[in-house]
């Protein structure tokens, strides 16, 4: 009975985990990357993707220990925000109205590195997590380049929850800082391993309370 328990415990969190970073997607990130302020927004999109990203991924590579399996979380996210652009579409909006990031190759990055170092919790959280933050704003703004015309697809579909003062305007590239990309990547690449330390921990914490 326990190691049932104990097992439903860290599924029932690997997919409460998978959910909410589909609808941080929707809301942090909600249509096209937050196109319409473009640069800010993609720096705050970055590290709550990241975060949101190694904190599951790493959580579930430790509780099953075989590397691959970080990969295999960030499919189930991307699969998750696929389905949600569905609903948007369903309203009337294009399909490409929700760009779903780019999250599978940040988390291979992490399964590389727990591999490479031979299964080592604490080179995962520090490596692995150092390489999803740097990793994960590049791949994204390439994935938002190709979208078209993030700006005037803004414009056109506004978004119908945003009060008055919240309209688009246009982005003022530069103005703040010049790299949205590198600000991004250097911020991500700092907080993502103290909360892949506590994706760990998480870990350990859901044993112990299942064995108590």
């Amino acid at each position: 009975l326990m190691v049932w328990l104990r097992r439903t415990t860290h599924y029932l969190f690997i997919v409460v985990v998978a959910v909410n970073s589909t609808l941080l997607t929707i809301n942090a990130g909600d249509y096209i990357f937050y196109a319409d302020w473009a640069w800010t927004s993609f720096v705050v999109f970055s590290i709550s993707q990241s975060t949101m990203l190694v904190v599951g991924a790493i959580y579930y590579m430790l509780f099953t220990g075989v590397p691959g399996t970080a990969t295999y979380y960030a499919t189930i996210m991307t699969i998750y925000t696929w389905v949600a652009k569905g609903a948007w579409f369903a309203l009337g909006y294009p399909y490409d109205f929700v760009v779903t990031p780019v999250w599978i190759p940040s988390a291979m990055l992490l399964d590389l590195t727990y591999w490479a170092t031979r299964r080592n919790k604490h080179a995962a959280i520090i490596i692995g997590g150092t390489l999803v933050g740097l990793s994960l704003p590049i791949f994204n703004m390439i994935n938002l380049l190709l979208v078209r015309d993030p700006l005037e697809m803004a414009f056109k579909y506004p978004r119908p929850t945003l009060p008055p003062y919240m309209t688009p305007i246009e982005p003022q590239v530069g103005k703040f800082y010049n790299s949205p990309v590198a600000l991004g990547s250097g911020a991500g690449a700092v907080l993502s391993v103290p909360i892949a330390a506590l994706g760990a921990k998480l870990n350990t914490w859901t044993y112990r309370w299942m064995a108590a």
